[in-house]
């Protein structure tokens, strides 16, 4: 068992803390300071905090080493990217040349910043800087307008008039559809012939 002697003026400033201190790890830590400071044993402090034995040892050390102070200190670690620092320039470029894929991004930042990186890695980088992906389909070629005007005239209007005097049969190909539209679509003549 750690023991630790609080100084009042430590003990006034722990209670203060408890509640309002901005960041919740603070406010965890004081609280586990001030039960330890009501002389509750290590087990009741984990089992109240909600924490590890390891935990409370770890915050009585630190409070041991440097008070209070050392138990406001938040030191998160975040790696950081070597692609940070090319991070504006490969911005505009992707603005100005969007990559068609991730293949073309990887290529771009090889050739902009020397680094390579992982298809993985480029896409989450290129979602950081405000990009995603797009779904593409193929554009078809320019229908020839004449042609279609010529089949129109020649072809598709002549039979309709042989389908309506009864001298061909017409057959519609569709793509299928479920049987709630067939429904619908039947319900829809039904009602329009009433």
């Amino acid at each position: 068992m750690i023991r630790i002697d609080f100084r009042p003026q430590d003990i006034k400033r722990i209670k203060q803390l408890r509640y309002d201190d901005p960041h919740p790890r603070v406010r965890r830590r004081m609280d586990v300071l001030w039960l330890k400071s009501q002389g509750l044993s290590h087990q009741e402090i984990c089992r109240l905090a909600g924490i590890g034995s390891n935990t409370l040892c770890k915050y009585l050390r630190m409070y041991q080493a440097g008070g209070v102070e050392k138990l406001m200190e938040i030191n998160f670690y975040a790696p950081t990217s070597e692609l940070d620092e090319h991070r504006a320039r490969l911005k505009a470029h992707f603005r100005a040349h969007p990559p068609a894929t991730l293949k073309d991004a990887i290529a771009s930042i090889e050739q902009l910043t020397g680094i390579k990186r992982s298809p993985s890695a480029v896409g989450k980088f290129l979602k950081s800087l405000g990009m995603r992906p797009r779904k593409v389909g193929s554009i078809p070629e320019k229908a020839d307008s004449e042609e279609q005007e010529r089949f129109k005239i020649n072809e598709l209007e002549p039979r309709l008039e042989e389908a309506k005097e009864g001298k061909r049969a017409i057959f519609l190909s569709m793509l299928p559809i479920s049987y709630s539209d067939l429904f619908s679509v039947y319900c829809g003549h039904l009602h329009a012939s009433l």
